[in-house]
């Protein structure tokens, strides 16, 4: 396959580890707004067979104008979450934060995934009170001064200021220097902010939950922006299904504990292979 592959509304898949194995695994980043650029150092961490794949929604980080994609490219999300998963053979689709809400917002993967990961993600839209609960307690002034910035100019380059100032919320002590460096170089788009604030983010609740498939439910056990506690209803209780709370990390859990993280999708790959 090519390096880059694009599906008919303008999904971009970038290759970003090839092995030998017959999976995929496509990796959806979180925000949205932050390019699947956030998710290179869990693509470089992983040891699972096959190929990993870098996607980006059309529209978000630096996916701008692809070919295919409608005049308002937010018309196809979040579901051309399914045309990436129909690009490639045997898709494991891994969602992180709003990515993996995106991906439990489109039943029609039933029957297409071979497996799901859910990085630091929710089942509802629940998680949003926790996370303003969590700013209130722990205020940034640098995250209000860059977001008063933002209102007031709501372009890309005053986004990007939000996130670098928020690493402090992302991140372990000891991780917050790594991350906030990996904040910094990500492209953002406010576009795909703005249009999940208003579509998405606050009516969100998951359609389907996988019952036949593998599925890693997986959290930095310091994550202090993405509440877990929606999983302990009893219909997310599966037997198909690996917790893991990641010890010592925060909302990017692969930045301060890979070996955890990669031992879990080792155990993944291993239930989702024949």
């Amino acid at each position: 396959m090519p390096e880059t592959l694009f599906t008919e509304h303008g999904v971009r898949l970038r290759k970003a580890v090839a092995r030998e194995g017959e999976l995929s695994w496509l990796l959806l980043p979180g925000g949205p707004g932050i390019g699947s650029e956030s998710l290179q150092e869990l693509a470089d961490t992983l040891s699972v067979p096959g190929t990993i794949w870098l996607v980006d929604l059309p529209g978000d980080g630096s996916n701008r104008s692809p070919s295919g994609a409608p005049a308002d490219p937010f018309e196809v999300w979040p579901h051309a979450v399914l045309e990436a998963a129909q690009a490639v053979d045997n898709p494991v689709f891994v969602g992180h934060s709003t990515g993996g809400m995106y991906l439990l917002d489109t039943p029609a993967l039933d029957g297409v995934v071979r497996g799901l990961a859910l990085l630091d993600t929710a089942p509802d839209a629940a998680w949003t009170s926790h996370f303003v609960e969590m700013t209130q307690r722990h205020p940034l002034p640098a995250v209000e001064a860059a977001t008063a910035i933002y209102e007031a100019d709501r372009r890309d380059e005053t986004i990007a200021a939000i996130a670098v100032a928020s690493a402090e919320w992302n991140f372990t002590p000891a991780g917050v220097a790594r991350g906030r460096d990996l904040l910094a170089r990500m492209p953002y788009n406010a576009a795909a902010v703005d249009w999940s604030d208003a579509h998405f983010d606050r009516v969100y609740r998951a359609r389907w939950w996988p019952t036949t498939i593998p599925v890693l439910r997986l959290a930095g056990r310091d994550d202090r922006i993405v509440w877990q506690g929606g999983w302990d209803r009893p219909e997310f209780q599966t037997p198909n299904v690996i917790d893991r709370l990641i010890d010592d990390a925060g909302h990017f859990p692969w930045i301060e504990n890979p070996a955890q993280v990669r031992d879990a999708f080792n155990e993944l790959a291993e239930r989702v292979l024949p």
